[in-house]
């Protein structure tokens, strides 16, 4: 000391720590009604958000469908197939709706745009769903384009925090296109970033697998390709939900030429001999109002409005109600991908992200669309080609279950696991993260030491809650660093920091490898 007087020396007590990341912040690409915060366009922006509240103030509700009633003549359509070969430009005609009156049948078809992220959000959200991001790339006034969710995608990678991405709109493009979609979403998450996890929605995955038109998942396994597929999941087959009720839909969910069969078929529900009018004369007044601009062109005071109407029909026509029953069951028809993002996020916030997201009930799902036995169950899950595909099967007296917690690559015996690759996930970006802190530091011995034990306490700790496998740390992990072990003298000349981390994620002693290195910076 030059000079007397008080020095203050203050010596760190602690070393840096290991952050565990977030592993459960899904990102959704798709369509809303609007996109705004204030005055300023949410357009191809990734927003994040925490509750379907927010989804309301930022993006809006949901899109009003409109069908169509079409009498069925029963005949098979001479197209080919989507599911086939040559029906790979044709788009999905979704679930029908079908509706025995009397001795004719007749059809509901959707004739919007079958806009699918609001609904799937909502599903979200009721699954466990938490913090997550929304890339509004279109509202209902645009038709859903493949390219525009190409577009999406890329708008994710300057995004560090997602760590799923579900696009549920994929189901409703051509066949073609939802492949290219999903085959993209696989090489965004495990070529481009490496940090985040897809789950992907079977196209026609509404289907029993013996259908005429083809099967879904073999169709879907075929087209998926072979590159990342451990960065990925499909499940199967679709739900049907309760997230839609019956109240949501009336006569305005129809098209002008629907209004007009429902007309008919609800006055000769009442009336079936159309002879006795004279009986009927204030019901067919109410069905009358239903006609096209009725309403809207009557005077002021002299119509009743469209709820009354409603109203009314609800009371005094069956029929009326069967029809709105039908509309909502078609729109329940949901993909599952949207539901599994919130079951990830409730497990991962209850159990962890190195439990396995299976044997967990599905909220607001009242059944699975196809009913899958135990032999369907063993093709699901291991084939030659090694595509898993994971099963929603009911089970009596314990709901609708996911029974299947595999990636797409199921011949893999390090990541056939949705958990192993997530729980790789969480590792490399916590470790990476926190490397980041001695990037200034000189690659010498001390600190060496000090990244060694940093990264020895983190990993105790996930061997503490469960995270890895082993009686002892050391049968659950071990962390390499230093002249020797992982760098030759000149790595460490030319300013190279290398570690190797070695983990038992699945068993003990069966170790995965991290490798990461950094370039140490001159200051």
């Amino acid at each position: 000391m030059k000079t007397p007087g008080v020095y203050i020396v203050e010596k760190n007590a602690f070393p840096n720590s290991v952050v565990q990341v977030a592993t459960a912040v899904p990102a959704f690409i798709g369509y809303t009604e609007f996109a705004l915060n204030g005055n300023k366009s949410l357009r191809d922006v990734p927003w994040r958000i925490s509750s379907l509240a927010e989804f309301h103030s930022y993006f809006g509700v949901a899109p009003a469908p409109l069908f169509d009633l079409v009498k069925s003549d029963g005949k098979a359509s001479e197209d080919p197939s989507e599911l086939s070969a040559e029906g790979t430009a044709q788009k999905d005609p979704l679930p029908s709706a079908l509706l025995q009156l009397g001795a004719d049948s007749y059809e509901l078809q959707q004739k919007s745009t079958a806009y699918t992220l609001y609904g799937a959000m909502r599903l979200f959200f009721q699954n466990g769903g938490g913090p997550c991001y929304i890339v509004s790339i279109g509202s209902y006034d645009d038709e859903i384009d493949g390219d525009r969710m190409l577009r999406g995608i890329k708008l994710l990678e300057k995004e560090t925090e997602p760590t799923m991405l579900v696009i549920p709109e994929t189901t409703r493009l051509s066949r073609a296109n939802a492949v290219k979609v999903q085959q993209q979403m696989l090489m965004h998450c495990g070529e481009r970033m490496k940090n985040r996890f897809a789950i992907l929605d079977i196209f026609g995955g509404y289907r029993d697998r013996q259908d005429p038109k083809g099967d879904p998942v073999a169709t879907f396994r075929n087209d998926v390709g072979i590159n990342f597929l451990d960065y990925g999941a499909a499940y199967y087959p679709w739900v049907n939900t309760s997230v839609y009720q019956a109240r949501n839909f009336s006569f305005e969910n129809f098209t002008a030429d629907g209004r007009k069969e429902l007309i008919t078929l609800l006055k000769a529900s009442l009336d079936p001999t159309g002879k006795n009018a004279d009986k009927f004369v204030v019901p067919f007044q109410e069905i009358d109002w239903i006609a096209d601009g009725a309403i809207a062109g009557a005077a002021e005071g002299e119509a009743p409005t469209p709820e009354s109407v409603d109203k009314t029909l609800r009371a005094i026509v069956p029929l009326y109600n069967d029809v709105l029953n039908e509309m909502t069951a078609r729109m329940n028809c949901m993909p599952p991908a949207a539901a599994m993002a919130g079951i990830y996020t409730m497990v991962d916030a209850t159990r962890g992200v190195w439990k396995a997201p299976a044997n967990v009930s599905l909220n607001s799902v009242t059944a699975a669309t196809v009913n899958i036995s135990h032999d369907d169950q063993e093709d699901l899950n291991v084939t030659p080609q090694g595509k898993s595909i994971n099963a929603i099967r009911p089970f009596v007296g314990e709901g609708v279950l996911v029974w299947g917690a595999r990636t797409l690559d199921g011949n893999s015996l390090d990541w056939r696991y949705i958990n192993v690759r997530r729980t790789m996930i969480m590792l490399e970006e916590s470790l990476r993260l926190a490397s980041k802190a001695y990037v200034f530091e000189p690659n010498t011995a001390s600190t060496w030491v000090t990244i060694r034990s940093m990264i020895e306490n983190f990993l105790t700790g996930i061997w503490k809650q469960g995270g890895l496998a082993g009686a002892v740390p050391a049968d659950a992990f071990s962390v390499h660093v230093g002249l020797g072990e992982t760098m030759t003298p000149v790595d460490i000349l030319e300013g190279i920091l290398r570690v190797t981390v070695l983990v038992a994620i699945s068993r003990p002693a069966e170790f995965i490898e991290i490798t990461f290195q950094q370039q140490m910076q001159k200051s």
